[in-house]
């Protein structure tokens, strides 16, 4: 029972109260890159669950063999060669939104995010609780991304994932779209509003 409530916390505790975007300040630069538009945002989100929880189990599965002086080249090819994958799925299935990531997956190599729970996590942990804290810190990466360019999209532009949402009889009656949302700054102020948010509600973090 003791080892369930473990793996339940090490799941769920980066979704809210240890985020690795609003509580550890991780990942912010692709926050900043791919949340103008709702689409890629979701793309964004689900290739770092799948790189983060994958390669969290190869390094668990191989971490007694690596040795200590190369192990964040092995860390970097495992989640190179998981990338590169991603990659070529997105490029095969869905190519316009690979154009719109462009080089921001390959970027998933260097995402801090990834080095930071291979080496604090993986390489201390069986693979089940590794794999579930990849999905973890992965899913509360992409909640973050999801809702950014959610607010980003549409006071933006008035869609959501390419469909129109704000009717057209409001800006029969002079609303504007807030053109300065689809800019990367704005990216910045809707995930310190977030951050406030978050704060507020958990006053115990520090």
């Amino acid at each position: 029972m003791a080892e369930k409530v473990s793996n339940k916390k090490i799941f769920l505790n980066p979704l809210s109260k240890d985020n690795p975007v609003i509580v550890q300040i991780l990942g912010i630069c692709s926050v900043l890159a791919v949340t103008a538009k709702l689409e890629p945002a979701i793309v964004m989100g689900l290739s770092v669950i799948a790189v983060l929880a994958f390669s969290n189990v190869i390094i668990s599965l191989i971490r007694n063999t690596i040795p200590t002086n190369i192990r964040i080249i092995v860390q970097l090819v495992v989640v190179a060669g998981l990338v590169v994958i991603v990659s070529q799925l997105l490029q095969a299935y869905a190519y316009d939104v690979s154009k719109q990531l462009s080089v921001f997956i390959g970027l998933i190599i260097t995402n801090c995010i990834l080095m930071g729970r291979l080496e604090a996590f993986a390489m201390a942990n069986r693979p089940w609780p590794s794999f579930l804290d990849g999905v973890g810190n992965g899913a509360g990466y992409a909640v973050i991304l999801v809702i950014v360019g959610f607010f980003r999209e549409l006071l933006g532009s008035g869609t959501l994932l390419g469909y129109q949402v704000v009717p057209q009889w409001c800006y029969d009656h002079g609303y504007v779209n807030n053109g300065l949302m689809i800019l990367p700054p704005m990216a910045l102020i809707v995930v310190a509003c977030i951050i406030w948010v978050h704060r507020s509600i958990n006053k115990d973090i520090e």
